[in-house]
């Protein structure tokens, strides 16, 4: 038993409670059901096109760059064109995230390995969960669909996110992040990624790839 431990004791005792009581546990579940909320920016509200506007526009801002498509099967050649672009190798690893995988990447000349990433991987996909239009965020979730080390290890990370999946702030993503997966069976990892990795801790300097990916794709699948 600790201090903090015995001090609880003596109140409860003198409460004549134990913490169990019916009413008390309600009143706990009540106030962690109906949290009250804070204060939400507007800068991130709006209507979808609004928010995939904001979202470029601060995902730019950071140094990543952004790509829209109409529909998912849109997704492989507009891969295979930013990779011809910037003379990057058509080799990339992805988890095993089924909505990328039924994509038609037999359509174009990229070859495709699956798993989580090895060191020496180049570039690397990822579908994202979601992302927030305020501050340009992406948000992914960890498991055999997207392994983590997708996030992390290669130098150029491109991801695929769906308009409807952009929502105005964080409160929103949480909202939706629970609702997918319920309380108590959360992710073991949620990553928000803005921007590619940097640091300025040498001598001030920005350095981009400091920790992680020097370049940062994002290909938003719209609305079709």
């Amino acid at each position: 038993m600790t201090s903090r431990s015995d001090i609880f004791a003596d109140i409860r005792r003198a409460l004549h409670v134990t913490g169990a009581e019916a009413p008390r546990r309600r009143a706990v579940e009540d106030r962690l059901d109906h949290a009250p909320k804070g204060v939400i920016p507007t800068r991130g509200q709006g209507d979808v096109t609004a928010r995939i506007a904001l979202f470029r526009d601060e995902v730019e801002r950071v140094s990543a760059s952004v790509a829209e498509v109409d529909v998912g099967s849109d997704v492989p050649g507009a891969i295979a064109t930013y990779l011809r672009e910037r003379g990057l190798p058509t080799k990339i690893r992805m988890g095993a995230d089924p909505h990328l995988a039924a994509m038609p990447w037999a359509t174009t000349d990229i070859e495709v390995l699956n798993g989580r990433a090895e060191p020496s991987d180049r570039v690397c996909v990822s579908q994202a969960f979601g992302a927030v239009a305020e501050t340009g965020t992406l948000v992914l979730v960890s498991g055999q669909d997207n392994p983590t080390t997708l996030n992390f290890l290669p130098d150029t990370h491109i991801v695929v996110l769906g308009a409807r999946d952009i929502v105005g702030d964080y409160e929103r993503i949480w909202q939706k992040l629970r609702a997918a997966y319920g309380k108590g069976l959360m992710p073991r990892v949620v990553n928000f990624i803005t921007g590619p990795s940097r640091s300025a801790d040498i001598g001030h300097s920005l350095l981009l790839g400091a920790h992680g990916p020097r370049m940062l794709h994002i290909i938003v699948i719209g609305e079709g």
